[in-house]
């Protein structure tokens, strides 16, 4: 008996019965429920049926009331044309009125939570017991489904103009009286900076170059500016490189010594006390790396929801990323992971910064700069994308003895910006301590 018991799903009869005659007496007690509760929310197919057919009542403008209501799941094909009334008529006769139509809501809308839970709850014991694939994949999976269980849960109302201005008010009142205020997260790049207005919550800022061209550099020298100055956490994704590999590249930024020398360890005495700086300072900032090989945007997302103050996310780099489901073909894995980091940085309300390499069409190109059309596997990314932002060097791509010195010029190229105008920024770019620098009287964006 206690077993038959446990197999029985939640739900309440009463409360899905009392709601559907609630809209039956009032139709427009539909207007308090209709963004609580979903079909689904039911758990007798009849009753998802007549809910159905009492919305597409609602949408079209029409009475909602026993015949209607009876015509339209006849002509649907659920109801035959001499059954069904008495049921429909039953429902009239289960509430005396509409009044607490909400609550009944509530209570639908609970037991459907619950059912939902323990749906996942078997998806996910069935994952466990198949031992098929690797337990952190598993219980990030598991995390995944009761979070999107959670989120469903909460659906978000109107809100009134009257109410979003206030609060668009004082925002811009706090830019106006506190100068270090800015409208996002400034990337350390005053030139960037003055385009961007720095980056803005819940943005997807997708890096692009050809390999080679320094796109993990000015991620990590972001990275490294946005924990220093923001003091907030900075959660770096390295796909490509170990973790090790990408502290000695942000040692080298920081402490300005030769990348070469500090992989040989050739390093001189005064070079040793610059590096116990950086060190100090790097080991101040909230920076955390994860560089775990084929990442999943699922697993991103359950590691970082675990993060306090979270400031900035850095992807490198997308090609390496992996899709959650198998998909037919690379096309359109990339841009189910690009919707995903799009959706993911929305939930989060944080910057992702995502690299990205770049197809050779720049090269068989007169003049070598790269364009939207350049970004490989999938067009989807450009469309999923707030910022989209590609580096150039011109002597990337000279053989003479030009090309070898020490700080070139970088073009950093604006290319899409969803939030203002797109431009041109030059920065300096030194090769050997893997750095990108401000220029002195920056120029404006071209």
């Amino acid at each position: 008996m206690q077993d038959e018991l446990m197999k029985k799903l939640p739900f309440s009869m009463p409360a899905e019965q009392s709601l559907l005659g609630s809209v039956l007496i009032d139709p427009a007690a539909l207007n308090e429920v209709a963004d609580l509760l979903s079909a689904e929310d039911f758990y007798l197919t009849e009753h998802k049926q007549i809910y159905l057919a009492m919305r597409e009542l609602f949408l079209t403008n029409r009475e909602i009331d026993v015949v209607t209501l009876i015509d339209t799941l006849v002509v649907k094909g659920i109801y035959s044309k001499s059954g069904g009334e008495d049921y429909i008529r039953t429902l009239t006769a289960a509430v005396p009125d509409a009044l607490n139509v909400k609550d009944y809501a509530k209570i639908v809308k609970e037991k459907s939570v619950l059912r939902q839970l323990i749906a996942a709850c078997s998806e996910i014991s069935e994952a466990a017991y198949s031992e098929q694939e690797a337990v952190t994949s598993i219980l990030d999976h598991a995390e995944n489904l009761i979070f999107n269980i959670a989120q469903g849960r909460d659906t978000k109302n109107f809100l009134h103009i009257r109410e979003v201005l206030g609060g668009v008010y004082e925002h811009l009142h706090e830019l106006n009286t506190n100068k270090e205020a800015t409208a996002g997260t400034p990337t350390g790049f005053s030139g960037l900076d003055r385009v961007l207005a720095g980056l803005g919550k819940s943005d997807l800022v997708l890096v692009g170059a050809r390999p080679g061209m320094g796109k993990t550099s000015f991620a990590l020298n972001l990275a490294t500016n946005v924990a220093k100055q923001t003091k907030k956490t900075v959660c770096i994704f390295s796909l490509e490189m170990s973790a090790d590999q990408l502290v000695n590249r942000m040692l080298s930024s920081e402490a300005l010594i030769d990348s070469y020398a500090m992989r040989t360890g050739a390093l001189k005495p005064d070079e040793w006390e610059k590096l116990a700086v950086a060190a100090g300072q790097l080991a101040g900032c909230e920076i955390l790396i994860d560089d775990t090989s084929g990442m999943t945007v699922t697993a991103m997302k359950a590691k970082l929801r675990r993060v306090k103050n979270l400031g900035l996310v850095v992807i490198d780099y997308l090609g390496l990323m992996q899709g959650d489901g198998h998909k037919e073909n690379r096309v359109q894995e990339v841009s189910e992971i690009s919707r995903s980091l799009k959706i993911m940085a929305k939930e989060l309300s944080v910057p992702i910064i995502c690299c990205a390499q770049l197809s050779r069409a720049p090269e068989q190109r007169q003049g070598n700069k790269p364009q939207l059309s350049d970004l490989r596997d999938s067009g989807a990314i450009e469309q999923d994308a707030d910022t989209v932002i590609f580096l150039y060097r011109s002597e990337y791509y000279k053989t003479d003895e030009g090309a070898n010195q020490d700080t070139s010029i970088a073009e950093v190229i604006i290319a899409k910006n969803r939030h203002g105008s797109t431009g041109t920024v030059n920065m300096g770019w030194s090769g050997k301590f893997t750095k990108f620098i401000t220029i002195d009287r920056e120029q404006e964006a071209r």
